[in-house]
């Protein structure tokens, strides 16, 4: 499968199968993603090809922490990286452009969920942009 950043100067090949697909509550996984939580893949067979624009590959680990994250120096999207010495490919899921084909194997680190993550399931949904009005003022 096949993926990429958000400017497309990074693309990348994964072949192998994914073990386990995670979506990550930790305070880090929250601040790289911007989001509720990391939505992270993990494998300890399968193999990253660069496919191009590896030199713009930029990686960043928090100092004391096994956390880091690997992103494109370009756009900042966040890419696929090896960690534990190489023994564990962790990819975003968000920078796949195919389905990984794995269902999502649990939420960790769910007690430290941001306190605003509650009653998702009950809130409007769109299938697109909603349409914003500016306010009065």
């Amino acid at each position: 499968m096949q993926g990429s950043c958000l400017c497309a100067q990074v693309r990348f090949e994964i072949k192998g199968e994914f073990s386990h697909f995670y979506l990550c509550h930790c305070s880090h996984c929250r601040k790289d993603s911007g989001s509720a939580h990391g939505a992270n893949l993990f494998s300890n067979s399968a193999t990253l090809t660069w496919l191009s624009g590896e030199p713009l590959v930029r990686h960043y680990q928090i100092p004391h922490s096994a956390h880091c994250k690997s992103f494109c120096s370009r756009c900042g999207s966040a890419l696929p990286m090896y960690q534990q010495q190489g023994d564990l490919l962790v990819v975003p899921a968000g920078s796949l452009d195919d389905d990984p084909n794995i269902n999502v194997t649990a939420h960790i680190f769910y007690a430290d969920k941001a306190r605003w993550e509650k009653g998702f399931e009950d809130i409007q949904r769109f299938s697109g942009a909603p349409k914003l009005q500016q306010s009065e003022e």
